[in-house]
């Protein structure tokens, strides 16, 4: 008789987290379906991103522990454990034209919405996030978005270039289901133009920079987080300080901590109410350590981890 199989994390299909495959979203039973988006057309600067699902894939397998999860010394629990199910539902359909690319990105994340899972969407360019956004009328919800970003994205546009990955706040804003915002990390040069954040302050957008976290907490950021039905994490990575993310287009020194990113991601998990998350703008190729793919690999599972504990403990 075969001993039964150790499944070291070099080994195997390389899906997200080491979790079962679902290609075809109509067949999709799972709490999470994570959605490569592998698309950086977006990007006006440094390009790249679009390797980024395929390297937070391989980073991920490192900590994947299917069905028996992870024991959290901190928390004194297992974390991830059954019954909580991830699925990777594989990469949107992308190719060299950006309405085929959007339109494929929303029916995608439609889908795994449909099915009763929360989609946990890798870019690509934070202009992914425009089509995520539009998807998230799917949830018959007031959405409240919470971005993590060193930039405040609200470009009107750059020529004749609305949908860029400098914009997907602004264009979420003008979306009906759409309603708060709250933005944190914000810095430095080239974050946006005077009249772009009059625009997101008139609009109403709660704006923290990352000096703001630093010096008044974690407690601080979260008490401007507002209640709502709804909640959807944009996580740009050069969010992080510089040194901890390398491996993307704008990175920028000043920024979010590890520790404090996961304290504020568990407390909003613990709201209950997160139905989307996307994390965007890792770009491998400026990062030969890797560090920027496996921090990214980390910040979902982190959040997979939370939301799915408080959907279960709700029972829904």
């Amino acid at each position: 008789m075969c001993a039964e199989a150790i499944r070291p994390p070099v080994t195997g299909i390389c899906s997200f987290g080491r979790y079962p495959v679902c290609q075809d979203l109509n067949l999709l039973r799972a709490d999470f379906g994570v959605l490569g988006v592998p698309f950086d057309m977006g990007s006006g600067f440094n390009t790249g991103s679009r390797m980024g699902p395929r390297r937070i894939r391989e980073a991920s397998t490192q900590y994947g522990r299917g069905e028996t999860g992870y024991y959290d010394y901190e928390a004194g629990e297992q974390m991830l454990a059954a019954p909580i199910t991830i699925a990777d539902c594989g990469d949107a359909d992308i190719i060299a034209d950006r309405e085929h690319s959007f339109d494929s990105i929303e029916e995608s994340v439609r889908r795994i919405l449909r099915a009763g899972a929360v989609p946990m969407v890798m870019g690509g360019d934070h202009s992914i996030s425009i089509p995520v956004g539009r998807a998230l009328a799917e949830c018959g919800k007031r959405i409240c978005v919470i971005q993590f970003d060193a930039h405040l994205d609200w470009t009107s546009s750059v020529g004749p270039l609305t949908l860029g990955n400098g914009s997907p706040m602004r264009r979420m804003s003008e979306m009906e289901h759409i309603g708060e915002m709250v933005q944190i990390g914000l810095r430095g040069m080239g974050s946006g133009k005077k009249s772009d954040y009059d625009d997101a302050r008139a609009y109403g957008s709660r704006l923290i920079s990352a000096r703001q976290l630093h010096e008044k907490g974690v407690g601080y950021v979260l008490d401007q987080i507002p209640d709502a039905e709804a909640y959807y994490i944009t996580f740009d990575i050069d969010g992080y300080d510089m040194p901890l993310v390398p491996g993307t287009g704008a990175p920028l020194p000043g920024g979010i901590t590890y520790d404090e990113s996961m304290d504020m991601l568990k407390a909003i998990c613990q709201t209950g109410k997160v139905v989307a998350m996307d994390l965007v703008e890792v770009a491998p190729a400026f990062d030969p350590s890797g560090c920027t793919a496996r921090l990214a690999a980390l910040t979902m599972l982190h959040v997979m981890a939370h939301a799915g504990k408080k959907r279960h403990e709700s029972g829904r």
